[in-house]
């Protein structure tokens, strides 16, 4: 067992040449660092959820495609949901726009809305005609 009593009472060092250290600065020798860079990002994306696309039965296309011809010869509003893939994973998600369609382009396969979006005919899962 190691006595300390020969040096409890001296006063603590305290260098002449460098100036004392804060508790921050101490303390932030301590601090975590990441050792594995990018490991919480992957964890995160890994945790995001997407979704599968529903495949159309061939019914549901037609009424797809007769809603949309409707509200474009109409200019009234519609509401369409489609797929929207996600770049970094399988799946995506499902996303639904209002508004009036200026044009449904057949050569680009795409329905542009008054606003200026465009929305892939392929990727529509819904339309719906508002009132």
């Amino acid at each position: 067992m190691n006595d300390y009593s020969s040096i409890i009472d001296h006063p603590h060092y305290q260098s002449k040449k460098r100036p004392h250290m804060s508790m921050l600065s101490r303390a932030a020798q301590f601090a975590p660092f990441a050792a594995l860079s990018g490991y919480d990002e992957a964890v995160n994306e890994t945790q995001r959820l997407t979704e599968e696309k529903v495949i159309l039965g061939e019914d549901a296309v037609k009424d797809i495609d007769n809603t949309l011809r409707y509200a474009a010869l109409s200019h009234k509003p519609v509401s369409i949901t489609y797929f929207l893939p996600d770049p970094l994973k399988r799946g995506g998600s499902y996303m639904t726009v209002s508004g009036v369609i200026y044009k449904v382009d057949m050569n680009e396969d795409v329905v542009i809305m008054e606003d200026g979006s465009a929305i892939l005919l392929y990727s529509i899962t819904d339309a719906v005609v508002l009132k």
